[in-house]
């Protein structure tokens, strides 16, 4: 059974409808399509907020928008129009996402309304365990670390961990995500919590690994290619283009559907893929690593 559709999935069907309507409308210079200043002039969008509908980020307040760039674009079919209205008016509901907003990094509760509607992920962390991997109790210590630095209040924390938790439901429900993780040494040794808290952590990752859909990874101190940066590859299959999603200290930043963006990090991947060490070693790695705590 498919995964029921989310929200963020109705933006991004909506964005890239319109996007392929703006660039195929035969209305801009030479008679290829609008550019996105162009498409918006005499409207009460910018262009950024169309950039951001696009790119399933936004939709529209006043559907009057909808229907005037509809027009622009030259489209006429009443059951386009109204299948596009519909569409917009559904990704506008509320999903169990929005009580957290509030509370969330910028840029983070796009991510993760995008990894449900995601196909496969690929994701590489230097430096601490990947969120989807995290146990209660390593999330709930990795924040307090922070606490002093970044003021979280413990209504933060407990909005953070509670969100990290509910990601997770990806790979347990029926049609799971299929998971590519490769972690690096200093993920699994930079201690969290203390030592029980890492052997729970050691087990969750070992128990994960296990799974047909999840491949886990260990890219050991040695030479060889390394990203300083974490990121994300998400494959939506055919429904939409792939993404590229890279963190930074002031949340994560998505690259969108750049195919060149996409491509640069997907052999960036294959690169320490090649580089770490095979997936049925991870447990003994694990079993080191514990031995050693």
């Amino acid at each position: 059974m498919a995964a029921k559709r989310g929200r963020t999935a109705q933006r991004l069907e909506l964005g890239l409808q319109l996007r392929q309507l703006r660039e195929g409308c035969g209305l801009g210079d030479r008679g290829g399509g609008l550019t996105r200043k162009q498409a918006v002039q005499g409207l009460r969008i910018s262009e950024a907020s169309l950039l951001r509908i696009e790119t399933g980020a936004l939709n529209f307040r006043n559907v009057g928008d909808l229907r005037k760039l509809l027009d622009k674009y030259g489209v006429t079919d009443e059951d386009v129009i109204e299948s596009l209205i519909n569409l917009n008016k559904e990704s506008n509901q509320q999903d169990w996402l929005t009580q957290h907003r509030g509370l969330m990094p910028p840029g983070l509760p796009a991510f993760v309304g995008l990894e449900p509607e995601s196909r496969a992920m690929k994701v590489y962390h230097p430096t601490l365990i990947y969120g989807l991997l995290q146990t209660r109790d390593y999330a709930v210590a990795l924040h307090e670390a922070h606490k002093a630095i970044e003021e979280f209040t413990s209504e933060f924390i407990r909005n953070s961990v509670e969100v990290r938790m509910k990601r997770q439901e990806i790979l347990t429900r029926e049609s799971p995500v299929r998971l590519h993780a490769i972690l690096g040494e200093a993920a699994l040794r930079y201690p969290i919590g203390g030592t029980e808290v890492m052997r729970e952590q050691f087990a969750k990752i070992e128990k994960l690994a296990a799974l047909d859909h999840v491949t886990i990874q260990v890219l050991p101190f040695r030479p060889g290619y390394r990203s300083t940066s974490d990121f994300a590859i998400l494959d939506f299959g055919k429904d939409f283009p792939p993404r590229v999603t890279i963190d930074t200290p002031w949340g994560p930043i998505s690259t969108s559907d750049k195919p060149r963006e996409v491509d640069r990090f997907t052999r960036r991947f294959d690169v320490m893929m090649a580089a770490a060490l095979p997936p049925d070693e991870t447990p003994e790695f694990l079993h080191r690593l514990e031995r050693e705590i």
